[in-house]
């Protein structure tokens, strides 16, 4: 049974409904933005046993702060609707994608309910990246128009390394696998390069 199979909590319902309404029309890693938003909220499930209601709302609803309309006070709104907690873990979530434009960001690890949701949106994203690479069927070339991602890389390696005591060793496991194999397809594509 997964976190999202019925019957759910109502808070879980709501989250749902608000996240298919602000995912409408946007996409992410080239599929709909909802799809996302559910494998973060899947992905905690798989991992964590009886996950906590508001870290599972927090994962459905964490781009809402990029995908809602904008004429709303998204945090007054999730505040609201969600409670204190859950737009906590979304700002928290969303500082730390600002910060990956910034060089050297900062690695948290301290606030277990941010960690479980930012690791999980990491396993999504980057197997996305990866199921990405593989459809275009020029692995080397994906990677080697993406310098960018590429030089993130290690600051993904080490938070997974400062994340591994503190998340559950399956979900540690998970983004490891997902690092090692991009860490390859990237190597070659680097290797390519020179």
């Amino acid at each position: 049974m997964t976190v999202l199979s019925s019957p759910r909590p109502a808070v879980i319902d709501r989250a749902l409904r608000d996240a298919r309404a602000w995912c409408a029309g946007h996409t992410i890693d080239d599929r709909p933005a909802l799809v996302h938003a559910v494998r973060v909220a899947v992905t905690i499930g798989e991992h964590v046993p009886a996950p906590p209601r508001e870290v599972i709302a927090a994962a459905l609803l964490h781009d809402a702060p990029d995908l809602a309309p904008t004429t709303m006070d998204v945090y007054q709104v999730l505040t609201t609707g969600y409670g204190p907690e859950v737009a906590r873990i979304i700002a928290a979530l969303q500082a730390e994608h600002s910060a990956l434009d910034e060089p050297d960001p900062p690695i948290r690890v301290g606030d277990q309910p941010v960690l479980l949701a930012s690791t999980a949106d990491k396993i999504v994203a980057l197997t996305s990246l990866l199921r990405r690479a593989r459809t275009t069927g020029d692995v080397t070339g994906f990677f080697a128009r993406r310098p960018v991602l590429c030089g993130l890389l290690p600051h993904f390696r080490a938070f997974q390394q400062a994340a591994h005591p503190r998340v559950p060793a399956s979900m540690s496991a998970h983004l490891h696998a997902v690092l090692a194999r991009l860490e390859q397809a990237t190597a070659i594509a680097a290797s390519g390069l020179r």
